[in-house]
């Protein structure tokens, strides 16, 4: 039974047709048992990737290949990641990118095969020209209106260097992970294993609040 509803198919597709340039990889991890939602996971990344010949759909079994787990660092289930294969960046979604997210992996697909991310000029020099290594996790709910703009800002980042590793992850479907960051309110942003901010900040506050985390000066500003 098709996930997407046939309107929302003929809009991912227009939008697609429309935007993409290079082609695109989906990547999923998964397994058979102990993981409650990678078989939903996986029918999505097929749905989706039927919607352009520019995009190829991987699945790899977490417990058999586990030389590509370690090589891409996903050390959890259900993983999605998208990337650009002419390009290093690599957008990595923790648990199903359902209602809210949704969005959030279609815009990535679009961005991945135009190799460019939507934040403003000054932003980007900021990005590109920081020198340090930093891994974003973005903690979010599939109900959550206000987080897909904060998984959309970390993989933009994400996609401006490539010393910035960028993750979301689905808090119900990872409980000890939220229980381990004090996860009470998303979206909630992890900075180098550092409780860093929660909520959608505005593109260069949050940027400035990784970017000061990350450099290990303190508090984000704007938490």
């Amino acid at each position: 039974m098709p996930i997407l509803r046939e309107k929302d198919r003929e809009y991912v597709t227009k939008l697609f047709t429309e935007g993409l340039r290079d082609d695109v990889e989906i990547i999923v991890f998964t397994q058979d048992f102990e993981c409650e939602y990678c078989r939903a996971t996986r029918e999505l990344a097929e749905e989706v990737a039927s919607l352009s010949d520019k995009i190829h759909l991987i699945v790899h079994d977490f417990q058999s290949d586990t030389e590509k787990a370690k090589e891409m660092a996903v050390d959890k289930i259900p993983a999605l990641i998208v990337r650009n294969p002419s390009h290093s960046f690599a957008l990595r979604f923790f648990g199903i990118p359902s209602g809210y997210e949704f969005v959030s992996l279609i815009e990535d697909i679009v961005d991945s095969s135009r190799a460019s991310s939507r934040l403003s000029p000054d932003t980007k020099q900021t990005i590109r020209s920081w020198g340090k290594k930093a891994h974003v996790q973005v903690f979010v709910t599939p109900t959550c209106p206000y987080c897909p703009r904060a998984v959309r800002l970390a993989h933009q980042m994400a996609i401006e260097n490539p010393n910035i590793i960028a993750d979301m992850v689905e808090s119900i479907e990872f409980p000890q992970l939220a229980n381990k960051y004090d996860v009470m309110a998303v979206p909630k942003i992890i900075v180098n294993e550092r409780p860093a901010f929660e909520g959608a900040l505005p593109e260069k506050q949050f940027v400035q609040s990784v970017i000061l985390v990350a450099d290990g000066s303190g508090s984000a500003p704007y938490s």
